[in-house]
C-alpha cells in the first residue's frame, strides 16, 4: 500500500520533469540555428554641396585683361584695388547678374558660368565669361574668355553641355560706347579651356549670318578625306568660307578655303567639299571649324564646328 505522502512526491517529480522538457529525449548533438550573413553597409560618399549664385559672388577669380593674370577674392560680387582711377595699379572686378548653374560635364554636379566686368580706371569695361567647377562644395575658377569691351549682354545659359551667350558686340565701325552687332555664341569646355563652337552675327538689315555643318556628325569618326556638307544663311563675299582643323591643344593641323554654292553673295548657300585628314595621326581628336571671315577687318561673322576622331 502506497501512502499519501509517497503519491504526493510522485506527482511533484512528474510535474517537474514535464516542465523541464525531459520527457522528450534531447538530441545528442544539438543542430545550431542557421546564421544569415549580413553584408557590410555600403560606404556612403557624401555628395558635394551644390554651388550657388552667392558662392560664385564670393569666389576667387583670375583677371584675364592683365598680363600677370592675378587672382582676386570677390566679396559680394566685387573686388577693388586702390581708390584712384588714374593710379597704375587701380582695378575693379564686378560680377554681373548673369550667373547660371548647370551640369556641363555630366558628372552630376552643377558647374557655373558667369559674366564679370574688369575695369582699370579708363573707359574700358571688359566683359569676361568665366567657368567654375564644384570642388567639395566650393567654386573653383577654371578658365575664362573675353567677350568684348562694353558689350550689351542679353542672355547667358546652358544648351546641353555647352554655354550660350547672347550679346550685342562691337562691329567694325562702332564707337567704343555703342556696340550694334547682335551675336550669339556657344562654348564647350575642352581641356579646361572655353572653346568657341558656334557663332552668329546679323547684317545691318537684321538678317542672321549662320553656318550649319550637317555632315560629318559631331563626335563621329573619319579618315582619309572627309566630306564636309552644310548650309549658310548669307553667302560670304567671293562665296568662300575658311576651314581650320586643330587638335584639343589648339594646334592647327590643316587649313584652307571651301567654296559656297549660292546664286550670289548675300543670299543663302550650301557647301559640299572634301577636307584632307591624311596627315593627321590615327586616334587623334580634332575639330573642324568653318568660318565666314569679314573682308573689312578679318573678324569672324559666323562659325560652326564639329569634333571628329581620326581613324
Amino acid at each position: 500500500m502506497v501512502s499519501n505522502h509517497s503519491i504526493k512526491w510522485i506527482l511533484i517529480l512528474t510535474l517537474a520533469t514535464s516542465s523541464c522538457g525531459l520527457l522528450t529525449p534531447a538530441p545528442t548533438s544539438p543542430t545550431p540555428a542557421p546564421v544569415e550573413l549580413t553584408a557590410p553597409a555600403p560606404t556612403v560618399v557624401p555628395s558635394s554641396p551644390p554651388l550657388t549664385v552667392d558662392s560664385i559672388r564670393n569666389a576667387q577669380y583670375r583677371v584675364i585683361s592683365l598680363d600677370a593674370h592675378p587672382i582676386v577674392q570677390l566679396t559680394d560680387g566685387n573686388f577693388q584695388q586702390g581708390t584712384d582711377p588714374v593710379a597704375p595699379d587701380y582695378m575693379v572686378v564686378t560680377a554681373t547678374d548673369f550667373i547660371v548653374l548647370g551640369d556641363v560635364n555630366g558628372d552630376g554636379l552643377d558647374e557655373a558660368a558667369a559674366i564679370f566686368v574688369e575695369s582699370f580706371g579708363g573707359t574700358g569695361n571688359f566683359a569676361v565669361l568665366a567657368f567654375f567647377r564644384n570642388e567639395n562644395g566650393a567654386p573653383a575658377f577654371i578658365t575664362s574668355t573675353l567677350i568684348d569691351d562694353r558689350p550689351m549682354i542679353n542672355g547667358l545659359g546652358f544648351e546641353g553641355h555647352e554655354i550660350f551667350v547672347d550679346a550685342i558686340v562691337h562691329g567694325f565701325e562702332d564707337a567704343g560706347c555703342c556696340p550694334t552687332l547682335p551675336s550669339t555664341r556657344r562654348y564647350a569646355v575642352v581641356t579646361n579651356q572655353l572653346r568657341l563652337t558656334h557663332l552668329t552675327t546679323s547684317n545691318p538689315a537684321g538678317d542672321k549670318r549662320e553656318i550649319v555643318i550637317d555632315s560629318p556628325a559631331d563626335g563621329s569618326a573619319a579618315s582619309g578625306f572627309v566630306q564636309v556638307k552644310g548650309k549658310i544663311s548669307i553667302a560670304p563675299f567671293e562665296k568662300n568660307l575658311a576651314y581650320r582643323i586643330y587638335d584639343v591643344a589648339g594646334k592647327e593641323l590643316n587649313a584652307g578655303p571651301i567654296q559656297v554654292d549660292a546664286y550670289d553673295f548675300g543670299l543663302p548657300g550650301t557647301f559640299d567639299a572634301p577636307v584632307d585628314l591624311t596627315d593627321i595621326p590615327s586616334d587623334t581628336i580634332v575639330f573642324i571649324e568653318l568660318q565666314d571671315v569679314s573682308a573689312a577687318d578679318g573678324s569672324m561673322l559666323a562659325m560652326d564646328s564639329v569634333q571628329l576622331l581620326v581613324k
